[in-house]
């Protein structure tokens, strides 16, 4: 049985290194656009949406680098200050502006069916196209907690055209420097990778569609063609959701890792990380209690059994079992080089594993105790089983989010 047990596990570790888009190799690094290569009258517009919710510890710096961009075309950011309760707003409205480039949208209160993001999300891109009727150029949304190197919307558009894609999104820099950072955030990005492979997501022949929301650059028209934010309304997920609505309508995906954009929010302590996987973990699985058990034999069987059998097995099954294992860590070493952390800390895979197993039991429990997915003090508990969005309501058309606005009223 212990024998099988490590053949079954080596066999799903040969499929996932030679047959699962090299998941392992993380994904590529956008660089910075060289001016040479890039024709000088391709600047189209490009509207910034940042939706923001008690960002006040970060919203100078992350706006204040958008601000200082050096992309030569129309360049202008909205800001949808998402109600929040501390100085957001007024922090923004300080910052100086001097080729009037920002915005300040005072957002409504969600609207049933939505989440609270994605409707200061639509408010925002609403605004961007009552500034300017026209489909064309692209919408650039991103967090109010991330930093931007001055030449980063160039590099993003640069992409965009060069390469003729209609989405652009990058996985940013996260901060990587407390003790649970370190032994906890690269993790993160090594399990989304294999969650959606980068090669997969940017192969039009492939289904597999993923997006990280800390930088999506969208076409101005793809995103009319999908229907707009209310394509996504509810939905949990947002980013992968995006890209899953852009791909099936014939769209395509460029998703890779930023050395230009940077998130400033830390995960000071354990706690920090668990609420961050916890979130939205039961959400990724479709709120299915199959899928929950599947998923944690499968992440035993993977992650765990190949170390247990190398350790405490004995024979032909312990060098199995010792040979998926170095397998295993080893894919881990590309995501730590990438984090500029030492190979040694790929020994601690098996036991992260096991935190994010108990983070994802954990979601589960939340959602079955009425707590549901809990993000800037909103709690969001009502959701369809099958697709991870809060309970349907009539469609909210793009005139009562302007009329929301309108209501809220724009300020410099």
């Amino acid at each position: 049985m212990v024998f099988g047990l490590a053949v079954l596990s080596a066999l799903i570790w040969f499929g996932l290194i030679f047959f699962h888009g090299k998941f392992w190799q993380g994904g590529p690094i956008l660089r910075p656009a060289n001016p040479s290569h890039t024709p000088a009258d391709i600047a189209p517009s490009v509207t910034v949406v940042i939706p923001a919710r008690d960002e006040a510890e970060g919203i100078e710096a992350a706006l204040g680098s958008l601000l200082q961009q050096d992309y030569p075309g129309k360049l202008s950011l909205i800001l949808v200050n998402d109600r929040s309760e501390d100085d957001t707003g007024a922090l923004a409205r300080s910052l100086p502006d001097p080729m009037g480039r920002l915005t300040v949208l005072d957002g409504a209160d969600p609207s049933p069916g939505w989440s609270g993001k994605l409707w200061a999300v639509a408010q925002g891109v609403a605004e961007a196209r009552r500034q300017q009727e026209q489909d064309t150029g692209y919408i650039l949304l991103t967090d109010a907690d991330i930093v931007h190197a001055p030449a980063h919307v160039s590099t993003l558009v640069a992409k965009a055209q060069t390469d003729a894609l209609h989405m652009v999104s990058e996985m940013v820099e996260l901060q990587c420097e407390s003790l649970p950072e370190r032994a906890l955030v690269p993790a993160f990005v090594f399990f989304f990778a294999l969650l959606y492979p980068f090669a997969k997501v940017n192969d039009p022949e492939s289904r597999t569609a993923g997006a990280a929301g800390g930088t999506i650059l969208i076409r101005r028209d793809t995103l009319a063609e999908i229907g707009g934010i209310a394509a996504l309304k509810g939905a949990l997920i947002d980013d992968c959701t995006l890209a899953t609505c852009v791909k099936q309508a014939g769209g395509r995906l460029y998703l890779g890792h930023s050395c230009l954009a940077k998130s400033i929010r830390p995960y000071p302590y354990v706690a920090d990380v668990w609420r961050m996987i916890a979130r939205t973990a039961y959400v990724q699985l479709r709120f299915s209690p199959v899928l929950l058990v599947l998923t944690v034999l499968a992440m035993c069987v993977v992650w765990v059994a190949p170390g247990v059998i190398a350790l405490f097995g004995h024979g032909l099954a312990r060098w199995v079992g010792a040979a998926t294992w170095l397998v295993s860590i080893g894919s881990f070493v590309p995501t730590l080089r990438r984090f500029r952390l030492s190979p040694l800390w790929a020994l601690t895979l098996p036991f992260v594993a096991l935190f994010y197993t108990a983070a994802t039991i954990g979601s589960a429990v939340n959602h079955y105790c009425g707590r549901g997915v809990v993000w800037k003090n909103r709690a969001y508990r009502e959701a369809i089983p099958n697709d991870g969005r809060i309970s349907p309501v009539p469609a909210q058309q793009e005139e009562p989010i302007r009329s929301a606005q309108r209501g809220a009223g724009p300020g410099r």
